[in-house]
């Protein structure tokens, strides 16, 4: 079983910035692969980004250069940085893992993950 916390999200104006942060329980950290997915209302979640073992990336087209996905294996975190936001990025955004991850895989897919954090609210304005 894998716990997941994740903080930062808030009401940032168009044009602002908003650093998401991930904490998962665990000593294998290291051995995770790691993803941000996010649900607009009414809409199904879906991958915004995500990242492989050996930090390997993967973006969502709409946020590509915007949008920065890392992780710190000493401090069991992972981060999305996110710049220029806009209104359509509005969306509960959710942290996930896959356990047992080859190393230079991430994965995209929703139905890939194993476990899920609470999700935390992010709300751009125009």
């Amino acid at each position: 079983q894998v716990q997941l916390v994740e903080s930062g999200g808030g009401l940032v104006q168009a044009g602002g910035s908003l650093r998401l942060s991930c904490g998962a329980s665990g000593r294998t950290f290291s051995n995770y692969a790691m993803g941000w997915l996010l649900q607009a209302p009414g809409k199904e979640r879906q991958s915004v980004a995500a990242i492989s073992r050996n930090g390997g990336t993967y973006y969502k087209d709409s946020v590509k250069g915007r949008f920065t996905i890392s992780r710190d294996n000493a401090k069991n975190t992972v981060y999305l940085q996110m710049n220029s936001l806009k209104p359509e990025d509005t969306a509960i955004y959710y942290c996930a893992v896959k356990t047992g991850a080859p190393y230079f895989i991430y994965y995209t897919e929703v139905s890939q993950y194993d476990y899920w954090g609470q999700g935390t609210q992010v709300s751009v304005s125009a």
